[in-house]
């Protein structure tokens, strides 16, 4: 078997490392047989500075996303049978860890997970990619039974997926005397705590319980052993060491408390915790469900006195150690003289621990891995992790409850701060005219749907919005004032598209009198604009405003003066290597090609066809630049010869591109466009170049974009009116098209997100 380990790794100095290096050792002395061949994956803060050992095939910049690309790649290509992942939030890029799903989630062999931290009230990131990892995993591993419960309980992770298995312990070949002897502390009593350097481990709790303990047990000597945290050092320096310091002063316990400042190779960390009387983890966060310095001790037969976080509470049950409620010096100190002055109490939970200590060998945890392992790779069925889903039931049920919550009498807020509407920045033109044009394919496509009032206040706020020459005002404070005279092309080229669908829809008769009106009067401005994007939505107005009067010459008139003007704009910019309207990609952009193909279905010029594909082409080139839709992001766009911006990736891109494809699909009859559309809308469900999704289930709104820390978790209007525009035009789309399952169904390239 072919393992990939997926993890930090020694030399690194962290505790995901140890336990990597340690479990790749153990395997490998159990592989009697000789048929693991393991190499590592290793995250690391600065590739090519680490001297690693030759097990270590490729190095991942933690915040490098491209160098996760390659290492799934290299995974998937290079003979793997199994992929082994040790997750902590804090080792991968991105916020919360994020980049790992562009592995996870793309992997095409069986995936087991470690997971070292479980948190019991997690951010919607944390929520999100631990549920997204185990979703694609085969089984997770938890080392306790509370792992197990919190999983079930706040993730939804069924119970056949989660294993539990114990932090392994390295063997300890010293009795208590030789240990203590080769420390030259044979004629101390000693107190150990073990482990990297931070606030949260409350070893000042420990030095408050000392001075008593001391003047009964003057031989006593606390070893603090480890160095400061890295990521505690870079932000803090050595402030909390120094303070431990100044404290083990000011109290007078100089002779009584040692300080190993370094990292703790397993030689010296065996011998200090086989020397120790008795082991103190004094942790100030309850919510610890992994610990390997706690699975240490135990392993090393040593009686251990902790306050009560997670793990703790679990591993010393029974008579296994002692518990002290944290930061409670006195209660501790009451312990402490109770063990150390009565030494029969302290063999008594000794020889308890040793009793169970066996069963916590990396030997014995090795056999129990292999095992699983075995079990992994026959079961695994990879048609289930990509399973060619195409139905319905992929794109959720509508929810207008954000939609709802955003909308008031005067119309829809343009933001919003995670789910709440914020008000500091009013309304637009812009997003009540996308909302009107959402609740109208609503109301179309189920008559029963409750949303007449809505409708109403949208085409309110954008009469009220057109000034009496016909342009239009855009932007609104909350306090009811336009703050422009005039508001952007842009903007006016969304209200016309959105009025002239109102006037083409089968909604009532007096809203579809007032859009006319509104059209008519913002009609001589339509030659007068230079937007290419502008005309680009006042063009999809005129065809939907033909839809309803289809000879109406003066309107064909202005049709055909917008299309020459995008064909010369085009002919302008364009060369045979840069098929497009100008000289960047920006965005929107599949406003332009969706454009001409739908004016061409009116006018019917071969020529304008020709240029309409050939720009949509291009850009499905770029947007399908990799195996899922990949935006431009809008932190520098993509120009002729540049590079293309991988973030600031906007929802609006999602809505257009469907329709392009649609387009393509009726002038070229190709299936592929039909799977486009699919795959375009998959955007918004994880299929993208982070694996995260955007359409929040629990409140029916869509987060603002898709960032290099991951997504961008506000959600504005303009984000959750263009996914309910996707999802609309998704269904319709399966209505239509009833090839589409069919092509869905016999497409390898169609993953669950």
């Amino acid at each position: 078997m072919k393992i990939a380990h997926i993890s930090t790794y020694s030399p690194r100095q962290c505790g995901i490392a140890t336990f990597t290096t340690d479990l790749l050792s153990s395997l490998a002395f159990c592989d009697n047989r000789k048929q693991l061949e393991q190499h590592v994956f290793a995250i690391a803060d600065t590739p090519g500075t680490t001297a690693y050992p030759e097990e270590v095939k490729y190095e991942i910049g933690q915040q490098q996303l491209p160098d996760y690309l390659s290492a799934l790649q290299t995974i998937n290509s290079g003979g793997y049978e199994l992929c082994i992942l040790q997750h902590e939030y804090g080792i991968y890029g991105g916020n919360s860890g994020v980049y790992i799903l562009s592995i996870l989630k793309k992997l095409q062999i069986p995936l087991v997970v470690n997971l070292h931290t479980v948190l019991d009230n997690p951010s919607t990131d944390e929520k999100n990619i631990l549920q997204d990892i185990a979703q694609v995993a085969d089984k997770v591993i938890v080392t306790s039974k509370l792992g197990v419960q919190l999983l079930q309980d706040v993730y939804g992770i069924a119970l056949s997926k989660i294993e539990v298995i114990s932090h392994g312990v390295p063997d300890f070949p010293y009795t208590q005397r030789e240990a203590k002897g080769m420390l030259a502390l044979s004629n101390r009593k000693l107190l150990l705590t073990f482990g990297f350097l931070s606030r949260n481990k409350g070893i000042e709790t420990v030095l408050h319980a000392l001075p008593e303990v001391v003047k009964q047990v003057p031989d006593l000597l606390y070893i603090i052993a480890g160095k400061t945290h890295p990521n505690v050092l870079r932000d803090a320096g050595e402030e909390y060491r120094e303070y431990l310091e100044q404290l083990v002063q000011q109290l007078g316990l100089t002779n009584h408390v040692l300080f190993d400042n370094s990292f703790m190779e397993e030689k010296r960390l065996t011998t200090y915790l086989s020397a120790c009387d008795i082991y103190l983890t004094p942790y100030l966060n309850e919510a610890q469900i992994s610990s390997g310095t706690l699975s240490f001790a135990i392993g090393a037969g040593a009686c251990v006195v902790s306050t009560p976080y997670w793990h703790a509470k679990e591993l010393l049950a029974d008579g296994r150690g002692v518990l002290f409620e944290k930061e409670n010096a006195k209660q501790l100190e009451k312990i402490l003289l109770n063990l150390l002055l009565h030494e029969k109490n302290l063999l008594q939970i000794r020889d308890t621990v040793s009793a169970c200590k066996d069963t916590l060998s990396w030997k014995a945890i090795a056999s129990t891995y292999i095992a699983l392992f075995a079990q992994v790779t026959q079961e695994f069925d990879a048609a289930r992790r990509h399973s060619l889903l195409a139905d319905k039931a992929a794109n959720p049920t509508l929810n207008l409850s954000h939609v709802r919550r955003l909308t008031n009498p005067v119309g829809i807020v343009q933001h919003a701060t995670f789910a709440t509407p914020n008000y500091h920045h009013g309304y637009c033109l812009d997003d009540n005219a996308r909302a009107l044009l959402l609740l109208l394919m609503v109301k179309e496509d189920d008559p029963a749907q409750d949303v007449d009032a809505l409708i109403s206040t949208y085409i309110s706020y954008i009469y009220y919005a057109q000034r009496p020459d016909g342009l239009f005002k855009n932007f609104m404070s909350f306090d009811n004032r336009f703050l422009e005279d005039i508001g952007s092309e842009d903007a006016f080229g969304r209200g016309i598209w959105a009025i002239g669908y109102l006037v083409r829809s089968h909604t009532n008769s007096s809203y579809r009198q007032i859009g006319k009106e509104m059209f008519v009067r913002a009609l001589p401005h339509f030659k007068t604009f230079r937007s290419l994007r502008a005309v680009g939505y006042i063009v999809l107005g005129l065809v939907h405003y033909l839809e309803h009067e289809p000879q109406n010459q003066e309107l064909l008139s202005e049709l055909r003066q917008l299309v020459s003007f995008m064909r010369s704009e085009y002919e302008s910019n364009s060369n045979e290597n840069w098929p497009w309207f100008e000289k960047v990609v920006s965005y929107d952009n599949a406003i332009l090609p969706l454009a001409l193909l739908r004016a061409n279905a009116v006018l019917h010029d071969d020529a304008v066809k020709v240029m309409a594909m050939d720009a949509a082409e291009f850009l499905d080139g770029v947007l399908f630049r990799t195996a899922h839709l990949s935006l431009i992001g809008n932190e520098g766009w993509y120009e002729e010869m540049g590079a293309i911006a991988a973030f600031g990736q906007q929802p609006i891109e999602v809505y257009s591109t469907m329709l392009m494809y649609e387009e393509m699909y009726k002038v070229s009859g190709a299936g592929r466009y039909l799977q486009q559309i699919y795959h375009s809308f998959q955007w918004f469900q994880g299929e993208n170049d982070l694996q995260l999704r955007l359409y929040d289930a629990e409140t029916g709104g869509c987060c603002d974009g898709l960032e290099a820390f991951g997504v961008n978790r506000n959600q504005g209007a303009e984000s959750t009116i263009t996914f309910w525009l996707s999802s609309v035009h998704m269904n319709r789309a399966f209505k239509n098209y009833t090839e589409l399952l069919s092509a869905l169904s016999s497409s390898s390239k169609l993953t669950v997100a």
